[in-house]
């Protein structure tokens, strides 16, 4: 059984596209600054209109970095800081302070079970804290399993919000099934509700907000630049990271279909495809364990410029995706050895800062 898997395998790397493995090192790596070595994991930021920044740090502390200052902001809700868990992504409404609204997302005690789900809220930011908190989302049931919690937020250009929750461990009860959370992207209009066009609202028992499904855990979230087209990535298991381009009511396949196999060396499944699942626009094998992604449109990186930038965990660098022909042509570290790369975005000024476990919030700067 395992030869005739492998078989398949070989043959769906040809047929679906997959790119050469390989990753180079970029010749001279970029040099970074340290704008603040205030947070310890910054798992999300954004930027305010006057370019000052917030962010997240996942053991449940929101602070605010402005003209070399930063300061913790207080009256943040209270976060489930256990594995995975904690303060996690954040995004400020494309239209502030017209629409003051800030909005986060966490891991939440909030139910009657033990343990926590992802929670999705919006606050108002006054003298350096939050108010007028309000909770728009609230994945249930909870659970003590502190992984998967998935977490990122982004808008579409129609103003739709978005938000993506991992399945939270339960990978054989909840990316498959629309009647339960976890293992979704999420779509709700910036109030937080459901739109009435959202592919599965009419379906009874459904979870109203789900735009897409059969995701595993996704950790990047960005809205295309010239398209509008909201891309995601996630975590595979062993192998099987996957970038996906989000289509209304799709079924993305986890854990039906997978380029990963568990972490004990042993199959999920052998099928990498199925009619009526979607197949990635690009995976990794090995994983990355990518986290966070901006796409580069600033002429102060000529050489990143166009292409996409994506978090490794694993390994500690930022991957540098070439694009060309709507494909990956080639990929390159750079950022490496610095620490764990836990966000990255593009500034309103065109410098990339990317967030660095132990590090803090760096700019990468421009060769000269």
């Amino acid at each position: 059984m395992r030869k005739i898997h492998f078989l398949v395998f070989l043959v769906c790397l040809t047929a679906c596209g997959q790119q050469d493995t390989t990753i180079n090192s970029i010749k001279e790596d970029y040099e970074h600054k340290v704008i603040t070595d205030k947070v310890e994991i910054p798992w999300g930021f954004d930027f305010l209109p006057d370019q000052s920044i917030l962010i997240t740090d996942r053991n449940g502390k929101l602070f605010h970095y402005q003209d070399g200052n930063t300061k913790e902001i207080t009256k943040v809700p209270e976060v489930y800081a256990e594995n995975q868990g904690g303060l996690l992504d954040i995004k400020i409404h494309p239209e502030y302070p017209e629409q003051p609204w800030i909005y986060i997302s966490y891991s939440s005690v909030a139910g009657e079970e033990e343990g926590a789900h992802t929670a999705l809220a919006r606050a108002q930011l006054n003298n350096d804290e939050l108010t007028d908190l309000e909770i728009l989302y609230k994945a249930t049931p909870n659970t003590t399993k502190g992984i998967h919690f998935g977490s990122r937020i982004e808008f579409d250009n129609e103003g739709f919000l978005y938000l993506t929750i991992g399945e939270r461990g339960q990978r054989d009860v909840n990316p498959q099934d629309i009647t339960r959370d976890g293992g979704k992207v999420y779509r709700f209009h910036d109030d937080g509700s459901i739109p009435r066009s959202n592919p599965f609202y009419d379906e009874a028992d459904a979870k109203k907000a789900i735009y897409s499904y059969g995701h595993r855990n996704p950790q990047g979230m960005e809205r295309h630049p010239e398209t509008g087209k909201i891309w995601v990535h996630e975590h595979g298991p062993r192998g099987g990271d996957e970038i996906n381009i989000i289509k209304k009511g799709a079924n993305y396949g986890w854990p039906v279909i997978t380029y990963g196999i568990n972490y004990s060396g042993t199959e999920i499944t052998e099928q990498t495809s199925r009619p009526g699942m979607e197949q990635p626009f690009y995976y990794w094998v090995p994983s990355i364990a990518p986290s966070g992604m901006t796409f580069v449109r600033s002429e102060k990186y000529p050489h990143l410029n166009g292409n996409l930038l994506v978090g490794s965990l694993k390994f500690v660098y930022l991957e540098h995706l070439i694009l060309e022909d709507d494909k990956v042509k080639d990929r390159e570290k750079i950022l490496m050895n610095h620490g764990r790369l836990r966000s990255v975005k593009q500034g309103p000024d065109g410098y990339i800062y990317a967030g660095i476990e132990d590090v803090g919030l760096v700019k990468v700067l421009p060769k000269e």
